[in-house]
């Protein structure tokens, strides 16, 4: 297949792939879905906000991405000139917030057609508190959290520019299909991915992780006793069932700036603080020294990349072994270290990865050592291009899609009103209870703080402390 409808089609990048080979066990097939709502407190002139979306539509290719399968089922996808679709208008202004949020929850759950349909959902609204905006709704496989606030940006900075003189039109975005040429010209037995294979295969023949549990070793115990195997490391992290939830836990702004204050005085990343509270966390619960998380990574490191829109996340474990004598920061830095180094191979195939691992230590299916993955999203609307707008106020909200693959997937933002952070738990209801969640919040917030204040103490001192 050359060609669909008079377009040129491409082959499924790795990320894509990662997203369709879990789409295949689940029942749900809305577990693709990523649902957000932006809206600003000031008055729209919402025939100009309608056309500002489909100028968007336009500067970004992968908002008018479609699939297609051939005879073999093997897909394909290709890019349409235009997106002519009505954006209809929902006026919430009658009903409460709840009632709005619980519509925009139901518009989440709705999956899309794989088969040459439109992957995304745009409607403008306006809710009871006098807020007005848009719900953007989009399919993974097209969009990742980052494309999706780059591509809700340039629909606010098309329409600022359009209504208010001082704001400059913005920047164009970078073409989808030239970074995916990329990434095929990667796959296609390039050097750059024969040094990244090496790299991880020798990462994972090093040692074998060992599984920690969010509330101790309970859930290995079982898979030990299960297989008669007392050396057994990995154990079965989900449930029996996808149906899933999102519970959102708020760190207010004084309390964010004193971590942002602490990650900028010694030169590392949020993420790696986070990394470090987790970790710290299971290995306070489990007694091991041993502890993997899965990490996701952007693979957006130039502006091109930044602004070219798609999906480009590739998910790797974070393994560290941190003893208990070392120190805090120690441990931090060896977080950043090993972090850098993922990030210098990070196009290589996830799949490649877990497939490698599970070859070595003989897993059987479902197996893991990760308990659970972690996002940090430092991209935010408060950035630059929209400083001129003075102190008009945004509220984003992002909603469940009902189904998850995943035990927990913890995903930290920073709220657009104050620049603290959300923690925003998606997790199995069967697998993993809000309460649970709030005792791994609890003691993930005490230990950052505690660490953050005293950073040269060792790290089996903190535990004790918290």
């Amino acid at each position: 297949m050359k060609t669909r409808k008079g377009y040129p089609v491409y082959p499924l990048t790795v990320a894509q792939s990662f997203h369709l080979f879990y789409l295949k066990f689940c029942p749900k097939k809305q577990v693709l879905n990523i649902g957000t709502s932006l809206t600003i407190e000031t008055d729209i002139d919402w025939d100009v906000l309608r056309e500002s979306i489909y100028k968007a539509y336009d500067r970004c290719e992968s908002m008018r991405l479609r699939f297609t399968q051939d005879k073999e089922d093997n897909y394909f996808q290709y890019i349409v000139e235009k997106e002519e679709r009505e954006i209809e208008l929902v006026d919430f202004s009658n009903q409460s917030m709840e009632e709005a949020q619980e519509q925009m929850r139901k518009w989440t759950e709705v999956p899309f057609s794989h088969k040459d349909q439109p992957l995304n959902r745009v409607v403008m609204i306006q809710t009871c508190d006098g807020y007005k905006g848009l719900y953007l709704l989009v399919d993974h496989m097209t969009m990742d959290a980052q494309s999706l606030i780059c591509f809700l940006r340039d629909v606010i900075e098309l329409y600022c520019s359009s209504m208010y003189e001082e704001i400059p039109y913005p920047k164009d975005m970078a073409s989808y299909i030239e970074q995916i040429k990329k990434d095929f010209a990667y796959e296609a037995g390039s050097r750059a991915r024969e040094r990244d294979r090496t790299f991880f295969e020798k990462l994972i023949e090093s040692s074998e992780p060992i599984y920690n549990g969010i509330d101790g070793p309970g859930r290995l115990e079982a898979a030990q006793k299960k297989t008669g195997n007392p050396n057994q490391r990995a154990a079965v992290n989900v449930s029996d069932s996808v149906d899933s939830a999102l519970d959102v836990f708020h760190l207010e702004a004084e309390p964010t700036k004193r971590l942002m204050d602490f990650c900028e005085k010694y030169h590392v990343s949020l993420v790696c603080l986070l990394m470090m509270g987790l970790r710290t966390y299971y290995q306070k619960m489990n007694g091991n020294e041993d502890v993997s998380i899965n990490t996701a990574i952007a693979r957006r490191a130039t502006l091109k990349e930044k602004k070219s829109g798609g999906t480009r996340i590739h998910s790797f474990p974070c393994r560290t072994i941190i003893p208990e004598t070392k120190t805090f920061i120690e441990g931090i830095y060896e977080i950043r270290d090993l972090q850098n180094e993922m990030f210098r191979h990070a196009n290589y195939s996830p799949v490649e990865y877990f497939r490698h691992r599970t070859e070595i230590y003989k897993n059987e299916g479902g197996c893991t050592y990760e308990p659970m993955a972690l996002t940090y999203q430092p991209m935010t609307l408060q950035e630059k291009g929209l400083e001129k707008l003075g102190g008009i106020k945004y509220k984003t909200k992002w909603y469940p899609n009902g189904a998850t693959t995943q035990a927990m997937y913890l995903t930290v933002m920073h709220r657009p009103e104050d620049n603290g952070l959300d923690f925003s738990f998606e997790h199995q209801i069967k697998a993993v209870s809000r309460e649970q969640l709030e005792y791994l919040y609890y003691y993930l917030c005490k230990i950052m703080f505690k660490g953050a204040e005293n950073p040269e103490l060792a790290v089996g001192e903190i535990m004790k402390l918290v």
